[in-house]
């Protein structure tokens, strides 16, 4: 059953695969056709070569990864841009360092350039909502148990039900606390029965998938199911409690021949910070060039609108817990940096008419680009606050100051994900710390090229900056 399903996967990335060859190699010929420099043979080349080059790009951004549970506009698309744009860019450089450049129109490859991610972005939508209409009739659907009438369990039912094209059905709950402790099962989910029933289910195959929900502080009783059903011939699943969910996101290492668990440590190795520093001296200085008139612009028209420096300077907390001085372009007729800051709010009063523009564009932010050069900020990273929102939050909200293993950004997940602008309620910072540590904790280079193309569109419309 589970090669079955292996087979199924391996032919759905084939059909992606296939489908995105076709159309990065058809584009390019067709494209090379109306080319007063028509060399079939250069195009074919070039066109193989990037849908190799395409598929082994897309293997870092997760392209080819099942689609269940992800939105499409918010996440696949934005993966495709990105695994796109790198790709090209390379080839661009391979072109010129071949000094080959001569052979190939600029015309067909610029039509290239936007054309295809315009086809790739439409097959993927297709192929998807074929899938789609297919699942909801049943077709190649999964039926899953699950063991545990408890919060994670029933919250995880929910989220499967809110999403009908993921492909899984629920056949029901089997129970594995005692009356006193299982919360009260909905009506419309069926009572399969206690864990004998299940362990039985799991050895003849009757479900595709099992997930196991233990209660929290069963982790003797967790650990003698698990190990009774090691002979099933059912793939089982664990949705891990609180406690389970912080372990799976610590690391192992071995002191004195003693294994360790870093629970709260570094997120980042010696390697994967030396690839992000490289990305923020890269993109950072080619952005301060590509800004820099703008930034005279600016200067200019706030020196020449209200009295104050052009600058903003405030103390904030960097990599764990270093105090720097930010820089932001003045955006009010103040500049508070001590114990006791107001969050600016909307139609505050204190914000310059050039302030307004600057503040609803992020165009106040682009300073920063000199911290990240300076090494004190990432381009993308959890923003800083001012110290003294720090010093409020960390004793209202477990683990806030943990957003401090990690430099912080320009732009972040929390903020490209609508957690933007005041915090005027606690619920509204919890929300942003929690994407922060979610960010921290599945770093890649990916996803910051993502956070900065989705950054890009969202500050032309975002409401939630005033």
């Amino acid at each position: 059953m589970e090669n079955l399903k292996t087979n199924n996967k391996i032919s759905a990335e084939l059909i992606y695969r296939g489908t995105d060859t076709l159309i990065i190699l058809g584009i390019v010929i067709l494209a090379s056709l109306h080319s007063s420099t028509y060399n079939i043979q250069g195009y074919l080349s070039i066109g193989l070569g990037t849908s190799l080059l395409f598929g082994l790009v897309g293997r870092f951004t997760d392209i080819y990864t099942s689609w269940s549970g992800r939105p499409f506009f918010r996440d696949e698309v934005i993966r495709l841009i990105v695994t796109w744009l790198v790709t090209f860019l390379f080839l661009i450089f391979i072109i010129f360092a071949a000094k080959t450049s001569e052979e190939f129109s600029r015309f067909v490859l610029i039509g290239w350039l936007f054309i295809t991610p315009l086809l790739l972005i439409s097959s993927r939508y297709a192929l998807r909502n074929l899938q789609a209409s297919l699942k909801r009739i049943g077709i190649n659907n999964h039926s899953i148990a699950i063991a545990g009438i408890t919060q994670q369990g029933l919250h995880f039912a929910q989220m499967i039900e809110s999403q009908p094209d993921s492909g899984f059905q629920i056949a029901g709950f089997y129970h594995l606390e005692d009356n006193s402790s299982a919360l009260q099962l909905p009506r419309h989910y069926a009572n399969l029965g206690n864990a004998e029933a299940m362990k039985e289910a799991a050895r003849t195959g009757e479900w595709d998938q099992i997930y196991l929900a233990p209660a929290s502080g069963q982790s003797t009783f967790s650990l003698c199911l698990i190990n009774e059903l090691s002979d099933t011939i059912t793939p089982i699943r664990l949705i891990p409690d609180d406690f389970t969910n912080s372990l799976l996101h610590s690391r192992y290492m071995e002191i004195a021949e003693t294994p360790v668990l870093r629970i709260y440590d570094a997120p980042m190795s010696t390697q994967r910070a030396l690839i992000k520093r490289i990305e923020d001296l890269f993109l950072g200085a080619l952005i301060l060039v590509l800004v820099s008139p703008m930034m005279l612009v600016i200067a200019i028209a706030i020196k020449l609108s209200s009295p104050g420096p052009v600058l903003f300077k405030q103390t904030r907390h960097g990599l764990r817990g270093e105090k720097f001085q930010v820089l932001k372009f003045r955006t009010m007729t103040v500049c508070e940096n001590g114990g006791n800051i107001k969050q600016a709010t909307r139609n505050d009063c204190r914000i310059t008419r050039i302030g307004s523009f600057l503040r609803k564009t992020s165009l106040d932010e682009l300073p920063q680009f000199f911290n990240v050069l300076q090494g004190h900020m990432s381009i993308v990273g959890p923003r800083p606050h001012a110290v003294a929102h720090n010093e409020e939050y960390r004793q209202l909200i477990p683990g806030y100051m943990r957003r401090h293993l990690m430099k912080p950004g320009i732009t972040g997940w929390a903020q490209v994900n609508g957690w933007r602008g005041e915090t005027d309620t606690l619920f509204k910072m919890e929300k942003r710390v929690e994407l922060d540590m979610e960010y921290i904790r599945s770093w890649s280079l990916a996803l910051d090229l993502r956070i900065i193309v989705v950054t890009v569109f969202k500050t032309l419309y975002d409401k939630n900056a005033y």
